[in-house]
């Protein structure tokens, strides 16, 4: 999630966008169900230790199509990938989405792990690493399950299995961006009559009458703040209406992508494609898990930006994440480097001046940005993320399209590593 002006995204791109309609910056919003709801049903939940297993656990089946980044008027080189969004496709077992509900909706995980923003009413973040409290002089080890909310979630995103799925269909071999980052979890709750109310008006729209006011999208427009992310759906979607993603093209224009089904998952270069989540109508609840990924090569670029995560985490705990893994890839580049200068000397060549200075300019960049992303906690404003100031989709429109994505048979090439815009 980025705002239009980060410095991370490639603006030659950004420019061809159209100009929308400014709306007035609302205040946080007020959500559209009662807490409550779910705190009872966390009450009745029974957390029992599962291990997950692909065998169980998985139940992939291949997209239909993959949309492309040139699909929607951006060059292939956008990104990381030339993959911008793919078809809804099936990846869990019902077993295993359960699992994943019972450790998001728990008692422990509302009561601790809940952020409301401007942008979104309620979302669940954090939960996976269960970090110690450092006054407490218990020593941290991610490693221990035993100190995590959810073990099987953290694991489920993990396992080599489910990352070899995500990578193949993103073009790109791909790692969770940061274990805080690891199944963000978007809610919207509401009761039976709400649900029936909102289908009738929706039925009544299509017959001609007013169309339906309160759809505000459950994410307002946004960028993501990392390269890609796997959106996967928890909820029961008989009777929903709504609930695609609308993707705003290099030219201005709303592409709506189908939503998942229940255990269901979309693969999205979120990072680099402004978007946002529209309402579920008719439906009482609409629970997604997002999980964010990032390039596994530390020679790729990184353009994970904190612009749309600070004011909804553990700022201790994101920072922490955020500058071990940055500082993990410096290091492994430096290494890198290091080991062909020497290579070069002992085979005798003269050291290329140009590509050193060149390599080390990058590097700069690098620690530049990484240190930028870290705002002093006193400058940063809870529940607070960058709006993009675009009007929002209605879910009721026939103006917008739903499209499918075109299928593309050929094979997704890995971009250069050596690309310049590496940062």
């Amino acid at each position: 999630m980025a705002s239009t002006t980060d410095p991370s995204v490639d603006h030659t791109t950004e420019s061809k966008m159209a100009t929308a309609s400014v709306m007035a910056a609302p205040g946080l919003p007020t959500a559209a169900f009662k807490p409550i709801i779910v705190q009872s049903q966390a009450m009745k939940r029974k957390l029992e230790h599962v291990d997950f297993t692909p065998r169980e656990h998985l139940a992939f089946e291949e997209p239909e199509s993959v949309l492309m980044m040139t699909d929607i008027g951006f060059s292939e080189d956008t990104g990381v990938s030339p993959v911008a969004v793919s078809q809804p496709f099936r990846l869990f077992t019902p077993e295993c989405i359960q699992k994943f509900r019972d450790e998001v909706l728990s008692e422990e995980v509302l009561e601790k792990c809940s952020y409301k923003s401007n942008l979104a009413a309620m979302q669940l973040r954090g939960y996976a690493p269960k970090y110690v409290s450092l006054q407490s002089n218990t020593k941290i080890n991610n490693t221990d399950p035993s100190i995590r909310y959810a073990p099987f979630t953290h694991a489920a995103w993990h396992d080599p299995a489910t990352l070899a799925i995500v990578s193949k269909i993103a073009g790109v071999d791909l790692i969770p961006n940061m274990d805080f980052e690891i199944g963000h979890i978007n809610v919207s709750v509401k009761s039976e009559k709400q649900a029936l109310a909102e289908r009738e008006a929706v039925e009544s729209s299509a017959d001609g009458s007013k169309p339906w006011e309160d759809d505000k999208p459950v994410v307002g427009w946004h960028r993501d703040s990392y390269p890609f992310v796997c959106v996967t759906m928890l909820s029961d979607c008989t009777n929903m209406i709504g609930g695609e993603t609308a993707l705003k093209k290099a030219d201005g224009g709303v592409l709506r992508v189908r939503g998942p089904g229940m255990g269901c998952a979309v693969v999205m270069q979120g990072r680099y494609i402004t978007h946002q989540a529209l309402r579920a109508l008719g439906a009482q609840e609409r629970i997604t898990m997002v999980t964010s990924f990032r390039p596994k090569s530390p020679f790729l670029p990184d353009d994970s930006v904190l612009s749309t995560v600070r004011g909804i985490s553990v700022l201790s705990d994101l920072y922490y994440e955020f500058g071990t893994y940055r500082l993990e890839m410096l290091q492994e580049r430096i290494k890198a480097q290091l080991k062909s200068l020497k290579d070069d000397r002992a085979a005798g060549k003269k050291t290329d001046t140009k590509a050193l200075k060149a390599f080390l300019d990058e590097q700069e960049s690098f620690v530049h940005r990484t240190n930028s992303e870290m705002v002093r906690d006193e400058d940063v404003t809870e529940g607070h993320q960058p709006e993009m100031g675009l009007e929002d989709v209605k879910v009721v429109d026939e103006n917008v399209q739903l499209t499918t994505p075109p299928n593309e048979e050929e094979e997704v090439e890995e971009r250069d590593a050596k690309r310049s815009k590496v940062e």
